[in-house]
C-alpha cells in the first residue's frame, strides 16, 4: 500500500487480530496483565502468512505448557518441576507468538501453587528426618569405638546427602547443629590418634631398651642367668604397648632371635643326662612314627588321644641335636601327629554342631565330616596361597626372613596335606 507522507502523517495497513495487530508493516502483540502492547516481528511476505506464522508458535507454546503440566502429574519428584515452571512462565511473557496467553500463564500459577504445596510438605517431612538424623549424630559424638563410629558417620553423612532441603530460615542452623555433632566426634578422634603417636614413641624407647638388654644377655657368660633375664624381659616386651608395626618389626626380629639363642644355649646346658648313640636316637625316631602313624587309622577316642600325647612326651625325650638321617623322619612324625589331633577337631567340632550326630546314619556322619573339612581346607588353601604371593611379591633379602618365611609356607602346606589326606581316608571309608 503506498504511503503518502505529509507533515509526519502516515496513511498504513492496521490489520486486526484478537490478540494483536499490524501496523506499519510491523506485528504487534496487545497487552496482557498489566503490559503494554508490544512489537514482536515484521510482516515477511504478507500479512495473512505472517499472522499464522506467529499463531503457530502460540500454539507450540501452548504444547509446552501441557506437556510440563503432563510430567508434573507423571512424575514421583514433582517439586523438580518448579524453576522449569517458572522460567517457562517468565518466557510466556515475553514470547514473540500471537494467541490468548492468559489462560497458559493461570494454568502456570495453578500448577506453581500445586507444586509449593508439596515443596512444603516435603520440606517439613524433610524437617523431621534431618532432626532424627541430629539426634543419632549427637548420640555417637563421645564414643569411642573409633572405627565403627567412624563407619556409622559416614553412612548419617549419606543418609543427611540424600535427604531433600528444609526451608530456607532455619537450613543453616539445621546443618550447623548435624555438623557439630559430627565434627564434635572426629575432633576427639584427632585427639585420641595423635595422644597414641606421642604415646607410641614412649613405647619404641621402651622396646628399643629391651633389645639392648637382650644383647647383653645373650653376651652373658652364665647360660641360666641369660635365661632368667630373658625371660623377665620377654614379659616386659609383652606389656610395652603399641607402636606402629613398621618400627615395631625391626626389634621384634633382633629381639625374638636373641631370646631364642638364649634358650637354646641354656637349653643344651641343662641336658646333662645319658647321651643316647645315634643310631639308638634313628631307632626310636622311627620307632614313635610308627607308632603314631597306626594311631591314624583308628578311631578318635579319648584314650588314642592320651596315647598320642604319651608319645609327644616320649620325642621330647629325644636329644635336641639329632642325626641328619631323622630329619625325614621327624618331618613323618609331625605329619602323622598333626592328622591325629586334625581327626580329634573334627570330631569336637561335629559333636558340637550336632548333639545327635552319633545316632546319624554311617553315610550322613561321613557327609558332615567331608563337607566341614572342606570347609577348613578351602580357608587353609586361601593363607598358603596369600602367603607364597606375599613372599614372591615383598622379597626381604634377609636370612632370618627368609627362614622364618619357609618356616610359615612349610606349616601351612602341612595343614592342606593333613586335611586331604583325611579327605582320603573319608572317601575310601
Amino acid at each position: 500500500m503506498p504511503k503518502i507522507e505529509n507533515d509526519h502523517l502516515t496513511y498504513c495497513s492496521a490489520m486486526e487480530h484478537p490478540f494483536g495487530y499490524i501496523k506499519d508493516n510491523e506485528v504487534y502483540l496487545k497487552g496482557f496483565l498489566g503490559q503494554e502492547d508490544r512489537v514482536i516481528g515484521e510482516v515477511k511476505e504478507d500479512e495473512a502468512s505472517t499472522l499464522k506464522y506467529f499463531e503457530n508458535r502460540f500454539e507450540q507454546l501452548k504444547e509446552k505448557v501441557e506437556k510440563l503440566k503432563s510430567d508434573i502429574e507423571e512424575n514421583q519428584n514433582k517439586g523438580s518441576f518448579l524453576m522449569k515452571l517458572i522460567h517457562l512462565r517468565d518466557s510466556l511473557m515475553k514470547s514473540d507468538a500471537l494467541g490468548d496467553f492468559v489462560p497458559l500463564i493461570e494454568e502456570l500459577n495453578k500448577q506453581e501453587e500445586f507444586l509449593n504445596e508439596i515443596i512444603q510438605a516435603n520440606r517439613t517431612k524433610n524437617l523431621e528426618v534431618k532432626k532424627g538424623l541430629i539426634l543419632e549424630a549427637e548420640e555417637l559424638k563421645d564414643d569411642t569405638d573409633w572405627k565403627a563410629t567412624t563407619e556409622a558417620y559416614k553412612e548419617l553423612k549419606l543418609r543427611w546427602i540424600k535427604t531433600g532441603p528444609v526451608d530456607k530460615e532455619i537450613e543453616e542452623e539445621i546443618e550447623a547443629q548435624f555438623n557439630d555433632a559430627v565434627q564434635h566426634f572426629f575432633e576427639n578422634r584427632r585427639h585420641y590418634f595423635e595422644g597414641l603417636a606421642l604415646q607410641a614413641e614412649e613405647n619404641i624407647k621402651v622396646y628399643e631398651s629391651l633389645v639392648v638388654q637382650a644383647r647383653e644377655a645373650h653376651d652373658f657368660p652364665d647360660a641360666k642367668v641369660a635365661f632368667e633375664i630373658s625371660k623377665k624381659i620377654q614379659k616386659e616386651w609383652k606389656s610395652a604397648g603399641k607402636v606402629p608395626a613398621e618400627k615395631r618389626q625391626p626389634l621384634w626380629d633382633e629381639f625374638s632371635r636373641l631370646n631364642n639363642r638364649i634358650f637354646s644355649r641354656f637349653k643344651r646346658s641343662m641336658n646333662t643326662g645319658p647321651t643316647m648313640h645315634p643310631r639308638e636316637v634313628i631307632r626310636k625316631a622311627e620307632e614313635l612314627t610308627a607308632e603314631v602313624k597306626s594311631l591314624t587309622t583308628q578311631p578318635t577316642t579319648r584314650e588314642l588321644i592320651e596315647k598320642a600325647k604319651g608319645i609327644q612326651q616320649e620325642w621330647k625325650k629325644l636329644p635336641m641335636r639329632k642325626p641328619k638321617e631323622v630329619n625325614l623322619t621327624a618331618r613323618s612324625y609331625q605329619f602323622f601327629m598333626d592328622i591325629v589331633f586334625e581327626k580329634a577337631f573334627l570330631e569336637k567340632l561335629v559333636h558340637g554342631k550336632y548333639e545327635d550326630f552319633d545316632e546319624k546314619p554311617l553315610e550322613e556322619q561321613k557327609q558332615i565330616k567331608t563337607a566341614l573339612l572342606k570347609d577348613l581346607l578351602h580357608r587353609d588353601q586361601t593363607e598358603l596361597d596369600t602367603a607364597q604371593n606375599n613372599s614372591e611379591n615383598f622379597r626381604v633379602e634377609t636370612k632370618d626372613f627368609e627362614i622364618m618365611m619357609r618356616k610359615k609356607l612349610s606349616g601351612l602346606k602341612r595343614k592342606v596335606d593333613v586335611k586331604n589326606y583325611i579327605l582320603r581316608q573319608l572317601s575310601f571309608k
